[in-house]
């Protein structure tokens, strides 16, 4: 039988009357599966799942530094204290332990040591810096064999505008502290340390002790790495993954890690590797490596991320690394011989050079990272010609500065037969008459 829209109406009324009489509320049925919990939701399971990712980086000393962090830094920490002291966050990006954090965090600590989220404190080895990108790599001091959580960093340009995103990191010291808010701003310039940055904006609350620490996305992946709290409320800054993974690169490579000359670089930070740098000239572009090769195998293991793909690459005793790479859908097997840097610098100029250390600094009236001392000379090679002795120390080569020996390398290596090379150096106080700063010039065979 039909029943009339006036009538439907009518029976609208006494049922919700009736539901109301008896208390029923009459809610909908729950979608929610039994034992499941409704606020268990997407940003949850983020927070969830990074948590352990994150430390709690302390110092026993704040040291003063003179950037554009420092009035932050005194007004939320004060004087200089003896105790431990919280002065920022950490992202471990994998499971060795190395974790990422900004520089500016680093730079204020005498002594680095980190707490996790599970309360266990850890030292922290000394690591790489990148001053232009605000970014230190370190790495946990633990026995052989332990295993950290780590992060995994998203996709490069896998950033939508208006997303949720959250800060997680310990402001104020307080310890793991998550904020969330939407990515205002996939490219934000703004001035730092004498530049201008491309960072994300994000309206999630980013405070002091928040730097360091990672933004992330509800797959609880890294986008970027916290560094400042804007103006006012509601804005905050970040280093972008893309900036991220363009560091690891360079982190990760043969040359910083074992003084290997390789003359490649890969991205992203997890498989799969992409060839995205080449050296001309080097054991890298000699061996046929081009940029937009992907990596499949070296010397035939499988590189699931930057570290695995450094330590294989430099495993064998010969310094050959046989690499199996994919291009325009064809595989190939190439076999790059890595050259170590001493002898790259003595075929270079005709020297053996050694870092400054503090064991040796007083010998010539340096400090570490003042540039790189003379160790010895090839008779009738280029630096012997220019007249260049054991025990000077050089400070620059093409006004680049030399605070270690790596620096010397990977200057040289870029150089070709026949381009001058300017080297600065200094003559140190034992030498007596003579001593001081010089310049020469040497034309490369």
């Amino acid at each position: 039988m039909e029943v009339t829209s006036q009538r439907k109406k009518s029976l609208s009324g006494w049922i919700v009357l009736a539901c109301l009489a008896g208390g029923w509320g009459c809610a909908p049925p729950s979608a929610e599966a039994p034992g499941a919990d409704l606020r268990r939701d997407a940003t949850v399971a983020a927070v969830e799942k990074a948590l352990p990712c994150v430390v709690n980086i302390a110092t026993s000393k704040i040291v003063k530094v003179l950037d554009s962090y420092d009035p932050i830094f005194q007004r939320f920490y004060g004087h200089q204290k003896e105790e431990l002291n919280s002065v920022g966050s950490g992202v471990i990006i994998d499971e060795d332990g190395y974790f990422l954090t900004n520089l500016h965090v680093l730079e204020r600590a005498s002594r680095v040591q980190v707490k996790l989220s599970d309360g266990t404190i850890w030292d922290v080895e000394r690591g790489k810096t990148i001053r232009d990108t605000d970014l230190a790599l370190l790495r946990i001091q633990a026995p052989d064999g332990k295993k950290f959580h780590a992060m995994k960093l998203a996709k490069d340009d896998d950033l939508l505008l208006g997303e949720s995103v959250i800060a997680v990191g310990n402001p104020f010291g307080l310890g793991g502290t998550v904020t969330r808010g939407i990515l205002s701003s996939r490219s934000r310039r703004l001035p730092s340390h004498g530049k201008v940055q491309e960072w994300l904006q994000t309206d999630a609350d980013i405070n002091p002790g928040n730097s360091g620490g990672p933004l992330i996305n509800l797959r609880g992946e890294l986008i970027g790495i916290n560094v400042a709290e804007g103006e006012g409320q509601g804005i905050g800054f970040a280093i972008p993954v893309k900036q991220i993974a363009a560091a690891l690169a360079k982190f990760y490579t043969p040359e910083s890690a074992r003084a290997l000359w390789f003359g490649a670089r890969v991205t992203p930070f997890n498989a799969p590797l992409t060839i995205s740098f080449v050296q001309p000239r080097s054991p890298a572009d000699q061996a046929g490596l081009r940029v937009g090769q992907r990596v499949l195998n070296v010397n035939h293991q499988p590189a699931r991320n930057l570290v695995e793909f450094q330590r294989l690459v430099t495993a064998r005793p010969d310094n050959a690394a046989a690499l199996e790479v994919e291009e325009n859908g064809r595989r190939r097997s190439l076999t790059a011989r890595l050259v170590s840097f001493d002898d790259l610098i003595r075929q270079r100029i005709g020297v053996r050079l050694e870092n400054i250390t503090a064991t040796n600094a007083a010998s010539v009236s340096g400090a570490p990272g003042d540039g790189v001392i003379i160790e010895s000379i090839e008779k009738d090679s280029l630096a012997d010609k220019a007249k260049l002795r054991a025990g000077f120390v050089i400070v620059a080569i093409d006004d680049q500065k030399t605070s270690e020996v790596f620096d010397a390398a990977d200057v040289l290596s870029a150089r070709t037969a026949g381009e001058r090379v300017a080297i600065s150096f200094v003559v140190p106080p034992s030498f007596g008459a003579g001593a001081g700063r010089y310049n020469t010039t040497v034309i490369l065979r």
